[in-house]
């Protein structure tokens, strides 16, 4: 909706959500800057990505997601856990690449190496979930990783999403070996039977 004086769009107001153990919030610029590359320039958080980050493709990545999240209201928020701050990035978001499935919102996590297998993807996978089905209206979210992302995948059956396909990520070049990707998905009418069990 624009401003009726400027006539600029005017942003949604910030989404923030609260879980048991974490928050998901808008970024904070350049604070949370830091947190991000040790995630992003971390070997181990990055085994499952095309290459790990310098300092300055952490940055670009984390003002881009933090610009999307600010002109949305909701995207990729900043994982807060309690008594920690910034443990990682998780949310919702517009597909980045065209594809046969595309156009379409996926869910997606970047945890830090010490805090993962500690279910706090999952609770925030399950924050995001809630709020795309919930007060975003989405009919569908989607989600995929490289097969050998077993956390990932896992995860993404454990929050009800099914596997669907494989397919090359369009990203990646011939005999990538990140190339090959699984797509999973889940529909809000999945969603709700999920939840009622």
């Amino acid at each position: 909706m624009p401003d009726p004086i400027t006539r600029a769009p005017i942003a949604p107001p910030p989404v923030v959500l609260h879980g048991p153990r974490v928050t998901l919030r808008p970024w904070r610029l350049p604070e949370d800057l830091d947190p991000l590359f040790a995630i992003n320039g971390d070997p181990a958080a990055m085994r499952h990505f095309p290459r790990v980050h310098d300092r300055a493709e952490s940055d670009d990545w984390g003002r881009r997601i933090a610009a999307d999240c600010a002109a949305n209201g909701q995207g990729f928020w900043v994982v807060e856990l309690r008594g920690e701050g910034m443990v990682g990035v998780t949310g919702i978001k517009s597909a980045p690449f065209e594809a046969d499935f595309t156009p379409a919102t996926e869910i997606g996590w970047r945890i830090a190496t010490r805090f993962q297998r500690q279910g706090l993807a999952e609770e925030a996978a399950r924050l995001s979930l809630t709020h795309g089905f919930g007060p975003a209206g989405l009919d569908r979210i989607v989600a995929w990783t490289p097969p050998a992302n077993e956390p990932s995948w896992r995860l993404m059956e454990k929050v009800g999403m099914r596997r669907v396909k494989t397919f090359d990520h369009p990203r990646l070049p011939e005999g990538h070996r990140l190339r090959p990707h699984l797509l999973y998905e889940i529909t809000r009418a999945e969603w709700i039977a999920d939840r009622l069990g």
